[in-house]
């Protein structure tokens, strides 16, 4: 953060010769047109430099509501996330899922049963899509992991974990890959805990190569996922696209994430 501020400092200089003390004044300095530079951060020097090229964390954080559209072969789905209590709601052609601050829940617009966990769904695609920001939280551990090397190039690794109880499963773990050339972010590998509730063995991978600015912060246009083997990467498998982006400095009412009338919640 860069402030702008009138410092007037007077030094006091005091020499001493022998026995007798003299008081010698140094001109004052104006600082009122000097840019001073108060930066402070809690993050490693590492992500920092990551989350500065997409735009800068101090940035992020003055953000209140981020939207994104999926297409999907069942229809469009669209979520609509508070960024700072993580309220959201998740709007399919037949369902609604959302999370209050407390509860989650599901609402049915018509008989058909929801093919899904949404207790692990509501927050999912959020998280993934608002990398690497959603790595400065609280309650984060940061280590350098092993670079990943894949088709003939090298990304440094960061490895990601949380402290005990923090989130519905702090025993997930993400290694952000990123270019060391550009600083963005390149892969995710990530590991899945909500069924098991152990730390997990094998690292999913997301490519994110394609980036989009959107309020002055760089978000994905285009996430790509890989089959995996042994930990690494090896052949594309799907693309997952993102439009109607929005991220905005107005936050939403409460209501818009309240349990509506035949809504059920869920477990």
């Amino acid at each position: 953060m860069k402030l702008k501020s009138l410092l007037l400092i007077t030094l006091i200089v005091f020499s001493s010769c022998k026995d007798d003390k003299t008081v010698k004044p140094v001109e004052p300095v104006d600082y009122s047109e000097t840019e001073l530079d108060i930066t402070t951060s809690t993050y490693p020097e590492s992500i920092t430099k990551i989350f500065n090229a997409h735009g800068g964390v101090d940035t992020w954080k003055e953000m209140q509501t981020l939207t994104f559209t999926m297409a999907k072969d069942s229809g469009n789905e669209t979520t609509i996330t508070d960024l700072h209590n993580r309220s959201s709601l998740i709007k399919m052609p037949k369902h609604t899922i959302g999370y209050d601050g407390q509860d989650v829940w599901l609402h049915k617009k018509d008989t058909t049963s929801y093919k899904g966990k949404p207790k692990f769904y509501y927050n999912l695609m959020f998280y993934f899509y608002a990398m690497p920001f959603v790595l400065a939280d609280n309650g984060i551990v940061y280590e350098d992991a092993k670079p990943l090397n894949f088709e003939g190039k090298t990304y440094p690794g960061i490895k990601i974990s949380y402290q005990s109880g923090v989130g519905e499963s702090p025993e997930d773990e993400y290694i952000l890959y990123y270019d060391s050339e550009t600083h963005k972010m390149a892969w995710l590998g990530y590991t899945v805990t909500f069924f098991s509730k152990e730390k997990g063995k094998e690292f999913h991978f997301i490519k994110y190569s394609e980036w989009q600015n959107v309020n002055g912060v760089q978000l994905p246009k285009t996430l790509t996922w890989y089959n995996y083997e042994n930990n690494v990467p090896t052949t594309k498998r799907n693309d997952v696209e993102f439009s109607d982006v929005r991220l905005t400095k107005m936050k939403m009412k409460a209501k818009v994430f309240a349990k509506p009338e035949g809504a059920e919640v869920v477990e």
